[in-house]
């Protein structure tokens, strides 16, 4: 479903678009609903690290189409991506991807042509079957974002041929994971800095675009111009925990 505009996720992710977005990890519509409202572009419903289950999944990806911001789902692994997609994803945030082998199998899963998505139109995402055969496989091909996660150390020793992979439309750099596997203290040490340089120079090479977790406005700005055009904030819990604790600072100063 295309949302702010006539296109759709897939193809502003794919011109470069600057899209602004979060992570959902509450199991409830509204936050999706509030951050659609307030512009941002799209949404990563976390089943990976939150409490989801399908029903609720279903019941955030129903609520990102009516209210017009994509919602993309970032699986716990590939075995998923048929559930999701079926459900409506407008697309699929995949961990762990640290091998080009890896990079084929997820493509494979998201995809019918040349793929090995399994097939029905008799889902949300097929309109309960009111979309024909023909016209539901291309929408879906041609629709759903796949993009996949960079957080490994093996995955920088193949990156080039991750990248090449064809189908990955985007990389997301997981510093986090990065760091961690790194034995490092934090995002700034000198070989997650490497890796994100060769992450960001190997999509660069062949077109794929770059998302990102962004701490800082100045954080992100670096960011992209390292080539990063997507840029997720925080999550729904980070953001009401900052907006908590304003409130709740800014309510003691008066009354003290």
């Amino acid at each position: 479903m295309p949302v702010r505009g006539e296109r759709n996720f897939r193809q502003r992710v794919l011109a470069g678009d600057r899209l602004i977005g979060t992570f959902i990890k509450t199991p409830t519509s509204h936050a999706a609903e509030i951050l659609a409202q307030e512009g941002y572009d799209f949404v990563v419903i976390d089943e990976e690290h939150a409490p989801f289950n399908p029903e609720t999944t279903e019941k955030i990806l129903m609520a990102c189409h009516h209210a017009g911001i994509a919602g993309v789902v970032r699986v716990a692994d590939t075995g998923q991506i048929l559930r999701v997609l079926d459900c409506g994803a407008d697309g699929v945030l995949v961990p762990h991807v640290d091998s080009a082998t890896r990079a084929g199998a997820v493509v494979a899963a998201a995809r019918y042509r040349g793929g090995s998505r399994g097939f029905s139109n008799t889902t949300r995402a097929g309109q309960f079957g009111k979309i024909g055969m023909a016209d539901h496989i291309a929408a879906q091909d041609h629709g759903i974002a796949v993009i996949a996660m960079m957080e490994d150390v093996p995955a920088i020793a193949c990156i080039n041929e991750i990248a090449a992979v064809d189908g990955i439309d985007a990389f997301f750099i997981g510093r986090g994971d990065l760091t961690v596997a790194f034995e490092a203290d934090s995002a700034s040490a000198p070989d997650v800095v490497a890796a994100v340089e060769a992450i960001t120079g190997a999509a660069g090479r062949v077109g794929r675009k770059v998302f990102v977790l962004s701490g800082t406005p100045q954080d992100a700005k670096a960011l992209s111009g390292q080539g990063a055009t997507g840029f997720i904030l925080a999550s729904d819990q980070g953001l009401l925990r900052e907006g908590a604790k304003a409130a709740m600072d800014r309510f003691s100063a008066a009354l003290d």
